[in-house]
């Protein structure tokens, strides 16, 4: 079971109705994938939130600039009928904070996910940070990148099987090197209800820099024994989470 941080104390995560089942109105959820990924990669945790009563859809993000891939998630976002929970992994959390600002999103939930200021410089950030293994990795043809299989199966997903982590490796979504200039100029969770998911094993965003942007926001944070990519591994985990934002964000309601 993960640990829960809520405004600097540590207490267990709960359980029960709560952590598992919807009991309030928000029946939308919308998952934004980052890099090195495609909208596949939340295939684990959609059935469980779909089961609990949920509408969800996972957008296809361009991985291109970021004004388009924020676009992207807005164009999703406006065809939720009411309140909705924003759910963004890795590079995505940069496309929540912007995007999350809307008066339809009830909530934002960051999985292992960058979690910028308004305007703020994230490599800058990142730097007071110990380098990820993971950025050692990426390769880049022209304008585009992507992770060297060693380091996808070793720093993206390392605690996948091998044969389970290669083929997410072939479905690797390219980058374009655009997209990680731009600066968001909204930082949502200064004014929702924020949730965080840190795999303490992450080889592609280090735990550290999660934990001080996690505690920056105040947000209500688990910690897993996972990779990177814990909403494959441990979709059950992130689901619970993703509930927890809908039903307490309906209480704030």
């Amino acid at each position: 079971m993960g640990i829960t941080l809520a405004g600097g104390a540590f207490a267990i995560a709960p359980t029960g109705a709560r952590a598992g089942t919807l009991i309030g109105s928000v029946r939308n959820v919308v998952l934004v994938h980052g890099l090195y990924a495609d909208g596949s990669c939340w295939s684990g945790v959609i059935p469980l939130l779909q089961k609990a009563g949920l509408n969800v859809v996972s957008v296809q993000n361009p991985l291109t600039t970021l004004p388009e891939s924020i676009e992207a998630t807005r164009r999703v976002l406006i065809r939720q009928a009411g309140p909705t929970v924003l759910v963004g992994h890795s590079f995505a959390g940069t496309i929540v904070s912007e995007v999350g600002v809307d008066p339809k999103v009830a909530a934002l939930v960051y999985v292992a996910a960058r979690a910028p200021d308004a305007g703020e410089d994230y490599p800058a950030l990142a730097a007071r940070f110990p380098k990820s293994p993971a950025a050692s990795g990426i390769i880049f043809d022209g304008d585009q990148g992507q992770l060297s299989e060693e380091a996808f199966l070793r720093d993206f997903a390392g605690d996948l099987p091998r044969d389970e982590a290669r083929a997410l490796f072939a479905v690797q979504q390219p980058f374009h090197r655009s997209l990680l200039t731009g600066r968001t100029t909204q930082a949502a969770w200064r004014t929702k209800p924020s949730f965080y998911a840190i795999p303490a094993n992450d080889r592609t965003i280090d735990p550290d820099l999660q934990r001080f942007m996690a505690k920056r926001m105040k947000a209500t944070t688990i910690e897993l024994a996972a990779s990177h990519v814990s909403m494959i591994s441990q979709p059950a985990a992130i689901s619970r989470l993703i509930l927890e934002a809908c039903n307490r964000a309906d209480a704030r309601t």
